[in-house]
């Protein structure tokens, strides 16, 4: 599948023409905390990972290690419930708004981004 091939997709159609994918149909979504505007953790979506994001209020992702879909918190308890979704300008990153519980990462920690500060002027 190519950036701008349209499949069959759940998503309201006007939706699915606008995304731009990675050749393996997949958009990256950036979580942020909405009323903070911390950046909490990247994930993937494909067309049916954004359409139940949508439709249910909560964060499904796709994950690519284990080729399944998966919703944030129901094994963790750290849920995202969805408040905004919005497409960049190039239509090919999502941004999505959410009220965090608990931890984003996987390793406990509230932001995948707190354990790998670069040095800068090095």
């Amino acid at each position: 599948m190519t950036g701008n091939t349209v499949p069959a997709s759940p998503l309201d159609p006007a939706i699915a023409a606008r995304l731009k994918r990675s050749a393996d149909g997949l958009v990256p979504a950036i979580a942020q905390q909405y009323d903070t505007g911390e950046v909490l953790m990247l994930g993937w979506m494909d067309d049916e990972a954004l359409h139940r994001t949508l439709t249910t209020g909560r964060c499904t992702y796709w994950s690519r290690s284990r080729q399944e879909y998966w919703v944030k918190g129901d094994t963790s308890g750290h849920v995202q419930h969805v408040k905004s979704v919005a497409l960049d300008c190039d239509a090919d990153t999502l941004l999505v708004r959410v009220d965090q519980v608990g931890a984003a990462c996987h390793t406990g920690d509230r932001t995948c981004f707190d354990a790998g500060v670069l040095p800068l002027g090095q």
